[in-house]
């Protein structure tokens, strides 16, 4: 932890969340850089920013995506993405990312990009890659060992590329690349739209999380799972409207699981939760606006594999520490949660199962120290 981060504590001045070991598994490499550094890209490429000032930077990124729309808070990555298209510039980013995960604690990241969106100075789809595993392998080697990364290879679900990049992810298994996901708009653009690039990872025997029940409900969550034979579902909050819940009338609740809730919480598929994100594109609109209002807590206790994420550090201002820390506070959670919350995260994540259990002999260290 960076000596001017804010502290995240448990409540009641409990454990410093920010020394706790973590796992994230859905973050997004456009959606975490420095204002400063996209400033200091923005300049040398040439390209006008809203301010050059770092500080109303990312303000103005944090106003523009508290919108309440996926859709609007998807044109901030425009900015981002401008200074990601050059080889150095996408070596910095990857290199600053995981450093920023190594200040906050996280001893396991899957980072999540789109190649097919960094082309336009004339690079490749594989010297993307490199490009971003360089970055990686200068972090990871500067840490010492105490961070692991892995890549999630993303093609974007309203484009046509999806098989290519398939190929693209599976071209590079033996060399960082763990995963594939598809991101972007999702309501219209269902999974079914990409069977040929699921079934291609199929073949191959390569892990896919897919984005759903976010900005589309059940039909997506069922379409990820049918078409995109997921193993993880990228956010996953809309699986609530598959849950019904009453009045047992003994002051206790009832909850009923539908078809597809039971079938993602019996075959412990993660959710991989962004709390603050899932406020800032509406995501939870039709349970409330306030972090109270958002249905991870009823997901946990009825035993669905949840896990914390951020989503875009940068879009929403946030770290893990500050995701928990805020969950913690909203809903009584105690560090045996916070635990439970990273061995989740470690048995969903595309690690072979030796790597998994060390990450989570990690986390219940760590725990048990603070």
């Amino acid at each position: 932890m960076s000596a001017d981060a804010p502290t995240h504590r448990l409540p009641d001045a409990g454990a410093v969340i920010d020394d706790l070991p973590k796992v994230s598994l859905h973050d997004h490499l456009d959606g975490g850089l420095r204002p400063a550094t996209i400033v200091d890209l923005a300049d040398e490429a040439g390209i006008e920013l809203p301010t050059t000032d770092p500080e109303a930077l990312g303000a103005w990124f944090a106003e523009q995506s508290n919108s309440g729309s996926l859709v609007e808070y998807l044109q901030t990555f425009d900015v981002t993405t401008s200074v990601m298209q050059t080889a150095p510039q996408l070596h910095r980013v990857a290199k600053e990312f995981v450093e920023d995960l190594v200040a906050d604690g996280v001893v396991y990241g899957e980072i999540r990009w789109a190649p097919e969106q960094h082309l336009r100075g004339g690079l490749t789809l594989d010297e993307t890659v490199e490009a971003v595993q360089a970055g990686i392998e200068e972090a990871v080697d500067a840490a010492g060992g105490a961070i692991r990364i892995g890549q999630l290879v993303t093609a974007m679900r309203h484009a046509d590329r999806s098989l290519e990049i398939a190929e693209l992810a599976v071209r590079h298994r033996d060399r960082g690349v763990v995963g594939f996901d598809i991101a972007g708009a999702e309501a219209g653009f269902p999974p079914a739209n990409h069977r040929a690039a699921f079934g291609y990872l199929a073949s191959e025997l390569f892990p896919v999380t897919v984005h759903a029940g976010e900005a589309d409900g059940l039909a997506s969550i069922r379409s990820a799972l049918v078409d995109g034979r997921a193993l993880r579902l990228g956010h996953g909050v809309r699986i609530f409207e598959d849950i019904t819940l009453s009045d047992a009338g003994d002051g206790s609740t009832l909850a009923s699981l539908g078809e597809i809730a039971s079938w993602v919480r019996d075959r412990e598929i993660p959710l991989e939760v962004a709390p603050q994100s899932n406020l800032q594109t509406g995501a939870i609109a039709a349970w409330g606006d306030d972090l109270a209002d958002h249905p991870f807590d009823v997901l946990y206790q009825l035993g669905f594999r949840v896990t914390v994420n951020t989503d875009n550090r940068l879009m929403s201002g946030t770290s893990l520490s500050r995701e928990l820390a805020l969950l913690a506070g909203t809903f009584g959670y105690d560090l045996d949660d916070l635990a439970a919350f990273q061995i989740n995260a470690a048995l969903g994540s595309f690690l072979p199962l030796e790597d998994r259990e060390e990450i989570i002999a990690t986390i219940t260290a760590g725990h048990q120290e603070a």
